[in-house]
């Protein structure tokens, strides 16, 4: 009896341990960025175009690309995402094809984001001639996420319990109407938290819009979805990599990074709270 508590103090410390080794790396890498990056922060660096082969001004047209590449990306795989969910859990019959398509899912969640950048540079960039431009970019990354919201689309879905499609059903309801008023509602904060994630992916993605939609540096602002954009993460790549003054600029980068970071942390945050007060009014 003791050499089993014994084994289960264990193995909850060895968790704990996890979970604080975890979270102390995450503040630790936060504490570096901020550190590193507040000395650039002012008015001038989040609302004026880059000067002087981009040593000098501000980070505005990328922090504007980013939030029109993310933007779009949700808007096109949210719905797809939340239709074949709906589609794989209360439609599909279950079956061999079925279980091949949710692991072929799974597969592409795990597929590098360079691989999808060279699939959006093949199919709307060169195939159907978008060029590179938000479309291309915010298609490529819409195809990105997708895996990850239909994987938890579907299992919030399926975490609405059995009986409340059979008690609708059974007061003459329609399907499709108990999807929309009862499945759907009740797991809303699920798929909220599969866009988070999709979210954050999206916004800090570099390979994907590097072939489809980011540009070097342009001297205006984007007037159409068929115009090409900066964005952070592709910014942080150029002024790390293939800019002039590398090292004139590392107070930028530092910079850069932690407005990038900032703005997918507040994103999150903006859906997390929607669905807390969806979770709240549900109790109610």
């Amino acid at each position: 009896m003791r050499w089993r508590y014994f084994k289960q103090h264990a193995f909850f410390a060895i968790v704990r341990l996890a979970a604080f080794s975890i979270a102390a790396a995450i503040g630790a890498f936060l504490v570096y960025i901020l550190v590193n990056g507040i000395g650039a922060i002012s008015w001038e660096f989040l609302s004026e175009h880059p000067r002087e082969s981009m040593t000098k001004g501000g980070i505005m047209p990328a922090i504007l690309g980013t939030f029109y590449l993310t933007a779009g990306a949700i808007i096109i795989a949210l719905p797809l995402g939340v239709a074949s969910a709906i589609y794989l859990s209360e439609y599909a019959k279950q079956g061999p094809v079925i279980r091949i398509i949710r692991v072929g899912v799974n597969c592409l969640a795990g597929v590098p984001s360079i691989v999808f950048g060279l699939f959006g540079l093949g199919l709307f960039v060169v195939f159907l001639q978008f060029g590179s431009c938000i479309l291309s970019g915010a298609l490529t990354l819409g195809f990105l996420i997708l895996p990850t919201i239909i994987g938890a689309s579907e299992e919030a879905l399926k975490s609405v319990p059995q009986t409340f499609r059979e008690a609708s059903l059974g007061l003459g309801v329609s399907k499709w109407q108990t999807i929309l008023r009862i499945v759907l509602p009740n797991a809303l904060p699920g798929i909220l938290t599969g866009s988070i994630l999709g979210i954050g992916r999206a916004a800090g993605e570099t390979a994907p819009i590097m072939f489809t939609a980011a540009a070097f540096f342009t001297a205006k602002l984007p007037s159409s979805i068929f115009d090409e954009v900066m964005a952070l993460p592709y910014h942080v790549y150029v002024l790390a990599t293939a800019g002039t003054y590398i090292e004139e600029t590392r107070p930028l980068q530092y910079g850069t990074v932690l407005v990038l970071v900032a703005l997918v942390l507040g994103v999150d945050l903006i859906a997390i709270i929607i669905r807390s007060y969806i979770r709240k009014k549900k109790r109610w």
